[in-house]
Parts: C-alpha cells; sequence; structure tokens
C-alpha cells in the first residue's frame, strides 16, 4: 500500500509517497517526494508512483520479452510460424471455453480444429463455440482497425451465432450475476454509459500505457462492465489478446487450470474497485508464460 508521508524539517513540512516492494526475496522501499504543497488528487499521485515502480520491476522486462519474441518470429519460417500460431489457437481456444465450461478436451479441441473430427458425446454448443472461437481468434488477428464497441459487437454475434442466437452481439437488457462471486455487474440501464466510457479512456491510456498494462486493464474493465448476457470473459480475454498482438507482444493463454486464481484476482479487483490486485497477477502470469524469451540472446 502506498502511503503518503509528512517530514517536518526547519519548520516546514515536505511530503513524500512511501511503498515497499519485493525485489529477489527482499523488501525493498521506494520514495518520491511530492513538494510542500498538499496534493489535490492525491489518488493520480499514487497510481503515477506505481507505475513507474511497475516500469522498473516488470515493465522493462516486458520490453524484452517483446523484442525477443519479435526476433525468434523474424529467424522463424512462414511455415513454422504458422505451426506455432495454429498450436496456441487450440489451447488458447480450449483454455477459454474450459473456463466457461466446455466439456471438451485438449485433444478434442485439437482434432476438432485440425481434421474437423467432432467429438462424440458432447454438447452441440460446446462443439460449436470451439470451432467459431478459433474463426474469430484467427478473424481477430487480421483485423486490422483498432478496439471499437463495433467491432467487439461482431466478435460476439459470430461467437454465439451458432448456439444462441437470441444474444448473440446485443447488449443485456437484464440484471445478470455472477456465479460464486461477491461482485454483481452494472445494472443494464448503465451500460450505454459505461461502455462510452470505456472507449474513451482506451483512446486516451494506449499512448500512455505499455501493452501488458493496457491488455490487463482492457480485460479487467470489460469484463467488469459485463455488457453482455453471456461470453464476457471470452470477448474480455480476444480483446487483450488483440492490444498484445497489435503492439508486436506475445499473446496470452489464461489456463484453465489457474481459473481460480484468475477469478480470485478479478474479483479482488471487483469488489475493492482496485485495478492492483488484477495487474499484478496479470504481470505474474505474463511473466511466468514468457520466460522462455527472457533466456534469449537479444536480437
Amino acid at each position: 500500500m502506498v502511503k503518503l508521508i509528512r517530514r517536518n524539517m526547519n519548520g516546514n513540512t515536505y511530503l513524500y509517497l512511501e511503498h515497499n516492494i519485493r525485489i529477489d526475496g527482499r523488501i525493498v522501499k521506494r520514495t518520491k517526494y511530492l513538494g510542500k504543497k498538499e496534493i489535490k488528487d492525491l489518488d493520480k499521485e499514487k497510481e503515477k508512483f506505481l507505475y513507474e515502480i511497475d516500469k522498473e520491476v516488470w515493465i522493462e522486462g516486458f520490453y524484452r520479452i517483446a523484442e525477443r519474441y519479435r526476433a525468434d518470429q523474424g529467424r522463424m519460417p512462414l511455415s513454422a510460424r504458422n505451426k506455432e500460431l495454429r498450436t496456441f489457437s487450440i489451447s488458447y481456444t480450449f483454455n477459454t471455453n474450459r473456463i466457461e465450461g466446455s466439456t471438451l478436451t485438449l485433444r478434442e479441441t485439437a482434432e476438432l480444429l485440425e481434421t474437423g473430427m467432432t467429438p462424440s458425446k458432447r454438447p452441440f454448443s460446446d462443439v460449436e463455440e470451439a470451432k467459431t472461437h478459433d474463426q474469430v481468434f484467427m478473424n481477430m488477428l487480421e483485423y486490422e482497425k483498432d478496439l471499437s464497441l463495433q467491432c467487439v459487437l461482431s466478435w460476439h454475434r459470430d461467437l454465439f451465432m451458432q448456439t444462441k442466437p437470441d444474444i448473440a452481439g446485443i447488449i443485456r437488457r437484464h440484471q445478470v450475476a455472477i456465479s460464486a462471486s461477491r461482485f454483481e455487474p452494472p445494472m443494464y440501464l448503465e451500460l450505454e454509459f459505461l461502455l462510452h466510457e470505456f472507449f474513451e479512456w482506451y483512446k486516451r491510456e494506449k499512448k500512455r500505457l505499455d501493452p501488458v498494462t493496457l491488455a490487463a486493464l482492457v480485460h479487467l474493465k470489460f469484463v467488469t462492465i459485463h455488457p453482455f448476457s453471456d461470453g464476457n470473459g471470452r470477448i474480455s480475454r480476444l480483446m487483450m489478446n488483440s492490444v498484445l498482438n497489435r503492439n508486436g507482444f506475445p499473446m496470452l493463454v489464461i489456463e484453465y487450470t489457474r481459473r481460480s486464481s484468475y477469478y480470485n484476482a478479478l474479483e479482488r479487483s471487483q469488489v475493492k474497485g482496485d485495478d492492483r490486485p488484477f495487474i499484478l497477477w496479470f504481470y505474474r502470469t505474463y511473466k511466468r508464460n514468457n520466460s522462455k524469451y527472457l533466456d534469449l540472446p537479444d536480437g
């Protein structure tokens, strides 16, 4: 937690921000001098201070990951890159749908997407949503325009048109609840304003934030708005990977086996109204999933 510290010296009061962080197993204190005058927007100063710390502890490493990822991709033949992308899409489709209750196994997902072999005794919706998710993901990679409500509605429509046509590409007009969560999504009457506010925020922050932090916040903020009757998690994760891909950063699979820590981080941020728990979870996950690039040489 960032603390505001007042230090009195020679009759003057000096203001500082202090925050303890863990680096290589050691607790290290970071301090920022604010001046003598009271700060009008202290929360904003704390946010800036934390982002400065994150640049040192996390974000510089993410840029190294991205640089080595792009260099590695550049060395690979086109056929090898295409095979790697196909493997990623299978894993991503399996995990993102499994998190939402799909019964398909990873092997069944691979056979379905690679050979068209339909698994027996699996729900029609699970099979169709695996196929459409793979298609939407590949279309997302080719989408040249930036994130917008129009493209998000299009992705949602394509994802659910075969299985839930009554909600496909439609902003909800009813209240929803999230199973086993203490977070209550916004009322449907708020959604138009919240979505407008979200995309205005995105236009501003995409110029200021690094791609990893931006991707984390795009995911968190959109899934918190929860504008659809179903599919909010899958669409938020597509938006997350759109941000990473557009900026030349490795995309991310949030694994089904880690869903408990994922849900806990989301819920903590949503209930507290504090982005920090999810951002830190996202940083740790992104670094762990891309650690192989930290071991590669530069260039």
